[in-house]
């Protein structure tokens, strides 16, 4: 008989099972940052400003990072001409580089599923839990 916590999906920031990533890949886990509430957010925006070098402007990858965005753009200052990109989870870093589109600017994500490109500053690495030879 299956241990009952494997067999039971619960609603959380982070899900065991099955799952097709946005890059394609297949994962053990999936990080639903649409778990995480607004404080919650207001709160991993607050840690990432002191983190990152000065901006001018932000911008989010949709659809994860554009409330996040919103929340940095309190501390973007207008005379500085950085450009940050952020969003909630990187697993192959296509997103944010489509984002970026060859552009000048910096990243920060609040969780990478692996070492981003040195542009893109993770707030939390998680380990990959990949399906089939990940």
């Amino acid at each position: 008989m299956p241990d009952s916590a494997e067999s039971i999906q619960v609603p959380g920031l982070f899900q065991r099972g099955d799952f097709t990533l946005h890059s394609g890949e297949k994962s053990g886990i999936k990080i639903d940052c649409d778990a995480l509430t607004d404080a919650d957010l207001d709160t991993i925006a607050w840690m990432l400003r002191d983190r990152l070098p000065l901006f001018g402007r932000v911008e989010g990858v949709p659809t994860g990072g554009l409330k996040l965005a919103a929340l940095m753009e309190r501390y973007a200052r207008p005379a500085q001409s950085g450009l940050l990109i952020v969003d909630d989870v990187l697993t192959s870093g296509g997103s944010m580089e489509e984002q970026r589109a060859g552009r000048d600017a910096f990243g920060a994500v609040i969780f990478a599923r692996r070492k981003p490109p040195s542009w893109v500053m993770p707030l939390f690495m998680v380990a990959p839990l990949l399906i089939d030879g990940g």
